[in-house]
């Protein structure tokens, strides 16, 4: 594939924060006519901001985007369809009720006396539903298509509008193999008629075959702009991984496991299946991945919040799973959700009445709350949280760092046997990071069980005796102490094999 020299959409150090914490940071990346360029980055890494800024669904905090080498001045999505650029997101933008035709139209439907030219729609959607390899009539409604078909349809809703610049999010993650290589021999044949392609994939094999350059983020600093040629799995892996972690995590420790917490056969939740898993008192188990592979689904069934089966499953030493949250706290299972503004905590409530809420009922006196005893549990919470001042004012008041302390310490008094925590230290600084890590230490050292779902692949790395990687609703690679690596966990999620990230 050959390419102008001059790029169709630049970006030039674009920087985005959200609510003080910023995601990119002087972030430049150029998009030539011809190209298949790669953009590739952990989770977390600032991809999909950037998508949102080319695409003008967002406003850099500094930086400009450019077009075909000029300033675009006031940039918004009306903006940059205008200049052509064309976005498929991972998450499907269309509508059940409408048709195939109707949604791949939608936005930009041909108009004759003021009303929609069915007769011309309906040709064009099928110009567009011929590069996709959609045979399906054009007014079924796309409710009734299969996922793969839907994300087909989406991409034809690009190609309807004729874009120089197709933005690709995750394109194949709900294919078939016969649908990728239908798309992949698009994106070829879009790239020889000079289209600039910017792709987003966690599937290597499909960036090594495709693209011709790729831009990697981390931490939403640019840590490589290269070219593809010559470059394999493992050096991409080691790109995207690669940081020197200091001193935030402490010293991995090794508790001796004891008795046996949790041991599910055929193990299904949500989009999770034949999952087979155990785990022992004193362990921290990571659960990796990329986002959206089925991990939160593999903890919220384990803590009966979503339906879940399995073919044989004990918890806590009694047989079955737990039918309900209720019946999983009884069984000694804790879970503290990622979202906590949303999920763990009550934010205009006190920190005092956080802390008390899974206890409420617990300290009782003649049938009564003991207000007393509360008070001393609150106060000792507090004094372990190191939150000084008054517990009495909004927990909302608090930093990010301290109100996920909240959320993992209220948990304390039920005093569980098994800890679901879900990225519990996302959104926080280092200092509260580390304080985090030493409290999961000290829980596997009390003879708890710690089931870490972390999209942080060093905590991962740090903490954990043990690691299971999920892809698409199972797990693929199961890494014992000695072959936890960030390499190993990311090739894994990634669909590299063992010998690739050895």
């Amino acid at each position: 594939m050959t390419s102008d020299r001059s790029p169709v959409v630049e970006a030039r150090v674009l920087s985005k924060g959200f609510f003080g914490n910023p995601v990119l940071k002087g972030v430049s990346i150029s998009l030539l006519a011809g190209r298949v360029h790669a953009l590739l980055g952990e989770n977390g890494a600032g991809k999909s901001t950037l998508i949102n800024l080319l695409s003008g669904a967002l406003v850099p905090d500094a930086g400009e985007v450019l077009i075909d080498g000029k300033s675009t001045g006031r940039y918004d999505p009306k903006a940059a369809r205008a200049a052509g650029i064309a976005v498929v997101q991972q998450e499907l933008s269309l509508t059940a009720e409408l048709s195939i035709a109707e949604n791949i139209g939608l936005g930009a439907y041909p108009l004759r006396l003021g009303l929609i030219d069915y007769k011309a729609l309906r040709e064009r959607a099928a110009e567009a539903c011929a590069l996709v390899g959609l045979t399906e009539p054009l007014d079924m409604p796309v409710g009734d298509l299969a996922l793969g078909r839907r994300q087909m349809v989406e991409i034809a809703k690009a190609l309807y509008r004729k874009p120089r610049v197709l933005i690709l999010d995750e394109p194949t993650s709900s294919l078939s193999a016969h649908e990728a290589g239908v798309l992949s021999g698009l994106v070829r044949r879009l790239a020889s008629e000079r289209v600039a392609i910017l792709y987003i994939s966690h599937r290597l094999d499909e960036v090594r075959s495709l693209c011709d350059h790729v831009t990697i983020l981390k931490d939403g600093i640019v840590t490589a702009d290269q070219s593809l040629s010559g470059v394999d799995g493992q050096s991409l892996v080691r790109l995207m991984v690669g940081r020197d972690p200091g001193d935030l995590f402490p010293p991995h420790q090794t508790n001796k496991a004891g008795a046996r917490r949790i041991a599910v056969e055929g193990f299904a939740a949500g989009m999770v299946r034949d999952v087979n898993f155990s785990a022992n008192a004193g362990e921290i188990v990571g659960i990796g991945g990329l986002v959206g592979q089925g991990q939160e689904d593999f903890l919220l069934g384990l803590y009966g919040a979503i339906p879940a089966s399995a073919g044989e499953a004990e918890i806590s030493g009694r047989p079955g799973l737990a039918t309900s949250v209720g019946a999983a706290n009884a069984l000694g299972l804790a879970y503290v959700p990622a979202d906590r503004k949303k999920e763990g905590l009550v934010l205009t409530h006190s920190i005092a009445a956080n802390l008390i809420l899974p206890s409420l009922g617990q300290k009782m006196k003649n049938g009564m709350r003991d207000r007393g005893a509360e008070r001393n549990l609150i106060a000792s919470l507090a004094k372990r949280l190191d939150i000084k001042g008054d517990t009495g004012r909004a927990v909302q008041a608090l930093s990010g760092g301290n109100q996920q302390k909240v959320a993992l310490a209220k948990w304390l008094p039920k005093t569980p046997s098994i800890l679901l925590l879900n990225d519990p230290t996302r959104g926080v600084d280092i200092e509260t990071k580390r304080e985090i890590y030493l409290m999961l230490q000290g829980f596997a050292a009390e003879g708890k069980l710690v089931i870490l779902l972390s999209s942080d692949t060093p905590e991962l790395v740090h903490l954990c005796d043990r690691v299971l990687v999920f892809s698409e609703g199972r797990v693929v690679r199961s890494l014992e102490r000695g072959a936890i690596t960030e390499e190993a966990i990311v090739g894994a999620a990634m669909g590299l094999e063992r010998s690739e990230v050895a």
